[in-house]
């Protein structure tokens, strides 16, 4: 039988990496291995879903799979242990299993590994968070380990002898929240076990009451999602955990609509001459190759409205209580994907030529399409275009994504009669509507913007005088 220490210096953990900066959790999709399956350093084990995306997860080193430590569909904390292996097999028996939960792989001494931030551990981007954070996240009904655990669970259960008594109890990424939607955490309700504040408290605390509302407006405003189950047996209802990307939209949407002050404006614009160009790039041998749509043209004409109108391409800092600028235009572009709504964005956008924006709007549709968008591809977008004509709809009032100042709604493109030149004519015609962050954006610039953009639109010529 193999002794403790050898055990121990057998098995090392592999834990779930935060994939994405300040992500929490992330659901396993799908295991690639099984116990008993030999893998090497770099080999995918795993794909998880984050609030962000779908993305493989690589293990660090070499061995033979002992355990899995979740099964698929469960959600994982960031710092989970989700796989053992064997870094040594054939070095004795292997432990039961009832033996190897007793004798976790935490306790084994790993090989040296690169070095890292204190408290931190390398993951796929970045560092991770600090251990002591990671161990705050355990399972419920799991005993913490460890003296700044214990204290760390003392002040959750409503006593640490640290915290001070007047100071609400919540994980740090629900105070996150708290910060980012401007909610004062002292002023809200906790529903959770022993005091704590749990995220649909502070997402309740967001929605303003209205003064008379109907007697179900009272019931919470969020209520944790079930297990998927039929409601009743005649199949009337049923009910869908909020996951994933689901569930990020829906935090992002609520935590955008109650913080930024929405202003939409709408123009209707005969777009037949663009429609006219979009034909002839068609043929152009020098654009072989290159994805071009309608779309391409309205993007390039956002960017144009934005050189001209900079002061709109901005962010809110609500902690530093100041406008910054960017001199920058990561363009964000909404796609509707089988795990719901995403916006990747083309990274410094505003440099970037015709035929450039083109391969770049095309490789990010197809990624997106294959469910392969990363969480870099996500992060740091600051004015976003939403192609809801794609859809037959005329137009919409879009939501801006979280942190950036303007969205632009496109509308189906129509034959319609116009008066062109004295005379009613059909020409193809659209409506754009443009949300802005009015904290950021007055009137005055949100109506130049829009007139830019439609301008260009009407006369696709200005993309060389106004550019």
């Amino acid at each position: 039988m193999t002794t403790m220490t050898e055990t121990s210096a057998r098995f090392r953990e592999f834990k779930m990496p935060d994939v994405g900066e300040g992500l929490t959790e992330a659901e396993i999709l799908k295991w690639f291995v099984q116990p008993g399956d030999t893998v090497t350093d770099g080999q995918v084990v795993c794909e998880v879903e984050t609030a962000k995306a779908a993305v493989e997860l690589p293990i660090p080193f070499d061995g033979v799979v002992h355990e899995l430590r979740f099964p698929e569909g469960t959600t994982v904390d960031v710092g989970e242990v989700i796989i053992a292996v064997d870094v040594a097999p054939g070095r004795g028996d292997v432990p039961a299993a009832s033996e190897a939960v007793q004798q976790p792989v935490a306790e084994a001494a790993p090989e040296a590994e690169p070095e890292a931030p204190k408290g931190r551990q390398p993951v796929l981007v970045g560092y991770g968070v600090a251990e002591s954070s990671t161990k705050r996240r355990a399972r419920k009904g799991a005993q913490i380990p460890g003296p700044a655990a214990a204290a760390v669970q003392a002040e959750l259960n409503g006593h640490g002898a640290k915290a001070p008594e007047s100071r609400p109890l919540a994980k740090p990424p629900v105070r996150k929240l708290a910060k980012d939607l401007g909610i004062d955490l002292t002023t809200v309700t906790p529903t959770g076990e022993g005091g704590v504040i749990t995220r649909e408290d502070v997402h309740a605390a967001a929605v303003p009451a209205p003064a008379e509302a109907p007697a179900r407006a009272e019931e919470p405003a969020a209520v944790p999602a079930p297990v998927a189950v039929v409601a009743d047996p005649a199949g009337r209802e049923t009910r869908v955990p909020v996951k994933g990307v689901r569930k990020a939209i829906a935090q992002a949407m609520v935590g955008s609509a109650f913080t930024a002050p929405h202003v939409t404006e709408f123009v209707t614009v005969d777009v037949t001459r663009t429609m006219k160009l979009v034909a002839e790039l068609k043929e152009d041998k020098d654009l072989a190759g290159v994805r071009v749509n309608p779309l391409l043209i309205i993007a390039k004409a956002l960017l144009v409205a934005i050189r001209r109108n900079p002061a709109v391409n901005a962010a809110w800092d609500e902690a530093n209580q100041e406008i910054v600028q960017k001199h920058y235009v990561n363009l964000g572009i909404a796609a509707a994907t089988p795990r719901g709504l995403i916006v990747p964005n083309i990274k410094d956008a505003h440099d970037k030529t015709l035929p450039e924006l083109g391969e770049a709007l095309g490789e990010l549709v197809s990624t997106a399409r294959e469910g392969k968008t990363s969480p870099a591809a996500m992060a740091g977008g600051t004015v976003t275009i939403t192609n809801v004509g794609v859809f037959g709809v005329d137009t919409g009032t879009p939501i801006l994504n979280p942190g950036e100042s303007a969205i632009l709604a496109v509308g189906a493109i129509k034959l319609q009669p116009w008066v062109h030149k004295g005379k009613v004519k059909p020409r193809q015609v659209t409506t754009l509507a443009l949300s802005f962050d009015h904290r950021l954006v007055d009137g005055e610039l949100g109506s130049k913007v829009l007139a830019d953009v439609a301008a260009v639109l009407e006369q696709p010529k200005r993309l060389i005088t106004w550019a």
